[in-house]
């Protein structure tokens, strides 16, 4: 999957629809979400904040609402939502890659 944005915009939200092995809808009822992005190879996270769970949470669908710092630098990125579950496990999607996320520039 590939996101495009434009450089400094906040809108559209990056939006995703999780599905277990089975490709049913991952319940999140109870879970928390965290939102990570780096450039593609890098090492550092240009975002590392929550996400948010869209109601049901059974139906298994998160999105994450850009500001305007995350945007802000044109390149080619790693993305993937990080997803907490109320036991306390983790698990992360996509789990046998990544969204990749590109900024381009914008004319000013």
């Amino acid at each position: 999957m590939t996101f495009n944005i434009k450089q400094n915009d906040t809108a559209p939200s990056i939006r995703a629809n999780l599905k277990d092995g089975d490709a049913a809808a991952v319940n999140l009822t109870g879970a928390s979400v965290r939102f990570h992005m780096r450039t593609i190879g890098g090492t550092t996270s240009k975002v590392d904040a929550p996400g948010v769970i869209i109601s049901p949470p059974a139906a298994g669908i998160v999105q994450y609402n850009w500001i305007a710092a995350d945007t802000d630098t044109v390149d080619s990125y790693q993305a993937e939502f990080e997803i907490t579950y109320a036991d306390g496990t983790i698990e992360t999607f996509p789990n046998d890659s990544y969204i990749r996320v590109e900024i381009t520039d914008d004319i000013t």
